[in-house]
């Protein structure tokens, strides 16, 4: 019997693939997302000197106010949105102005892209 891998096994390896190739400097550092069932995160990774410059999460006070007053079935997307405007001000405070996208091996698709499409609102170039 072929032992299958699970869907979060996959990603992982997907995740490890795509980080060969995409590294986080001082002068463009990545802007990695990860996505549970019930929240999204995204943080700015300097990979150089191994540190968070900055991060925010659909569990911070400012994003879960403002999805709540989104549409039903809409939320998680406009959370994602919303996180990737208060990522890209946090990173902006740190001066950063321009990151490499890292999609944590998910379809660049929904909250995924709702976060980069916020960033980019937010004032990040990709």
């Amino acid at each position: 019997m072929i032992k299958r891998k699970s869907r979060n096994e996959s990603r992982q390896r997907r995740h490890l693939r795509i980080r060969r190739v995409v590294r986080g400097t001082s002068e463009r550092p990545r802007l990695s997302v990860f996505r549970s069932v019930a929240h999204i995160y995204a943080q700015v990774v300097d990979d150089r000197d191994g540190r968070t410059l900055a991060a925010a999460s659909s569990l911070d006070p400012e994003v879960r106010e403002g999805a709540a007053g989104a549409k039903k079935g809409g939320k998680k997307t406009e959370a994602g949105k919303l996180v990737g405007r208060l990522v890209a001000r946090r990173a902006k405070e740190h001066g950063v102005s321009r990151v490499v996208f890292d999609r944590g091996g998910y379809l660049y698709h929904g909250r995924v892209k709702a976060v980069a499409d916020g960033a980019r609102e937010g004032g990040l170039e990709f």
